[in-house]
């Protein structure tokens, strides 16, 4: 079964204001093996919002909305949704009564807009809210069901758990949803598209979806069957194509981020790491650190901006940054070295480069980052020019840096 949820309210169009109600659905619909197919925001208008519904019921087997179910003359979820499914809006004295106690135990009269409350969809059941005072509805409708949620996450929320999850997983079929999430590194995601598309477009379970960011892409498998095994053996049956094709460009099975997987291989191999940093000013000792638990492996750092303190830290020859430029490979090398030397690593990086969006020059254009790896066999170092803006050069730095040390350890 598919489902659309629609968050209701004006506000929720204004910057200041963000639906996070429906990451909170889409979980617990996921564990019941129900694929949320669309999420909108609609504006507190009846016609806009009649008109939302009639269209994912056209769609999906279950739509929920939240918010709108209020007394004021903006909240008009009820309304809408008794217009979309031609149906009228009944009074029920007990909620009125049910409301009304809610007031009088707060020690408060209530207003008499808040009647309004106590109208329901015609044929719907209503549920009570025991933290304000819009009760939710569920209402079934030619093979469909709508449920209306009351907005305030500390409204929606109980009510959800306690009415709503237990009718859904009475009410739809059992099925479940495994995902796997493939990270890769060191590859253009046109590239890798048109790499993997002749494989993935073969299935319509899993599906696939491809999400890049500077140096990293993911790719999400999604199954969906009756037993969590299908959904397995779809993963494994299509992931196994992928990886054949991917190779050693794949860093993570799991979604995990580079440095936790090099934190991992640093830490099950007893080794150590230092950095050695110019251009990237930090990034790539932060990444590190990110990781809870990487004291055990990470040592420290140079932050080296200046050709100075490459010197004097370092202990880079001036000779070298003379003939060869700051940003250059034998500068990152001895870098790696260096920093290797001083902390008695197994293993150093460096990073040294013009990420703009001044400072280029013809030897060195905007862009041009060298990387230096050192360990127990010497240093290395590699030229690479990466397009974008200073924030995009330095992230793929960082990221470039992090994968050749991943293949490194194996």
């Amino acid at each position: 079964m598919n489902a659309e949820i629609i968050a209701v309210g004006s506000e929720l169009l204004t910057p200041q204001r963000l639906d996070t109600n429906s990451l909170f659905l889409t979980e617990h619909l996921n564990n019941l093996g129900i694929e949320v197919v669309c999420k909108m925001v609609v504006g507190d208008d009846r016609s806009r919002l009649a008109e939302a519904v009639r269209g994912a019921l056209a769609r999906s087997e279950i739509i929920l909305l939240t918010g709108g179910l209020g007394p004021t003359e903006d909240d008009v979820t009820r309304e809408a949704v008794a217009a979309a499914l031609g149906r009228s809006l009944v009074f029920r004295a007990d909620l009125l009564e049910w409301i009304e106690e809610r007031f009088r135990r707060a020690g408060r009269r209530m207003a008499e807009i808040n009647r309004r409350q106590a109208y329901i969809i015609e044929g719907a059941e209503a549920w009570r809210n025991d933290n304000g005072t819009a009760p939710g509805l569920w209402v079934e409708h030619d093979g469909r069901v709508v449920i209306l949620l009351p907005g305030p996450p500390a409204e929606l929320q109980p009510m959800f758990l306690r009415e709503c999850l237990p009718k859904l997983e009475r009410w739809a079929p059992r099925q479940v949803i495994r995902t796997r999430v493939y990270r890769v590194a060191g590859m253009p995601e046109s590239d890798l598209d048109q790499l993997i598309a002749p494989v993935y477009r073969k299935y319509a379970n899993p599906i696939t979806t491809i999400l890049a960011a500077p140096g990293d892409i993911q790719i999400h498998l999604r199954a969906r069957c009756a037993t969590a095994e299908e959904a397995e053996r779809l993963l494994d049956e299509l992931g196994g194509q992928i990886e054949v094709l991917l190779g050693d460009k794949i860093y993570s099975r799991n979604g995990e981020s580079l440095e936790v997987v090099v934190g991992a291989r640093l830490r099950a191999a007893g080794a150590t790491l230092s950095v050695a940093e110019s251009c990237t000013a930090g990034l790539l000792a932060a990444r590190i650190t990110e990781v809870p638990g990487s004291s055990d492996y990470f040592l420290g750092g140079f932050l080296v901006y200046s050709a100075d303190l490459k010197v004097r830290l370092l202990g880079v020859p001036r000779a070298l940054l003379d003939e060869h430029g700051v940003v250059s490979e034998p500068v990152a090398q001895a870098m790696a070295a260096g920093a290797r030397e001083r902390t008695q690593s197994t293993y150093a990086l460096a990073v040294t480069g013009v990420a703009g969006p001044s400072g280029g020059t013809d030897a060195a254009p905007v862009g041009t980052v060298c990387i230096g790896l050192a360990d127990s066999t010497g240093a290395d170092a590699r030229r690479f020019r990466f397009p974008g803006d200073r924030a995009r050069v330095r992230t793929v730095a960082v990221q470039t840096a992090l994968d050749w040390l991943r293949r490194r350890l194996g």
